[in-house]
């Protein structure tokens, strides 16, 4: 399997635990917790390692930035409140906003947006594509 279908894979894994935490904890996701929780979702759902790995740093970066993350998305929403946003939307921009802004080294703007418009598209609603798209590309003018 290709890098690219791994690091997809990840970003499931990271969108799924991302999705369970706002769902089970009313969105409160203690850092502390966040490593503990994706080995428990890796052990359960049997991730492979070459998997987890990059979905454990996702998400438990995610975790620990998840204030500075929900601002930038807020910021470049000119009509929708981060809590009034679907899920699985709010869910997807997080990883690609982390990705783009965090991550060292970061993922160049172009490919995070690709990947989020793909995930919001297959676990989305059929407009999540374009509304991720929309303000993770206004978000990404800010990063050039």
């Amino acid at each position: 399997m290709s890098g690219g279908g791994l690091r997809r894979r990840s970003r499931e894994m990271a969108l799924q635990l991302l999705f369970q935490t706002e769902f089970l904890a009313s969105g409160e996701l203690d850092p502390k917790q966040a490593d503990g929780m994706a080995r428990r979702f890796i052990q359960h759902f049997e991730v492979p390692a070459d998997v987890s790995e990059y979905g454990t740093d996702l998400f438990v970066g995610i975790a620990s930035r998840m204030e500075e993350i929900d601002s930038a998305i807020q910021s470049n929403s000119s009509h929708w409140k981060t809590s009034r946003m679907g899920l699985v939307d709010l869910s997807v921009m997080r990883i690609a906003v982390f990705e783009m802004k965090m991550m060292k080294p970061a993922i160049p703007p172009s490919v995070a947006i690709n990947e989020a418009v793909e995930l919001a598209k297959q676990f989305g609603s059929t407009e999540s594509g374009a509304f991720v798209n929309g303000i993770l590309d206004n978000l990404a003018k800010g990063i050039a």
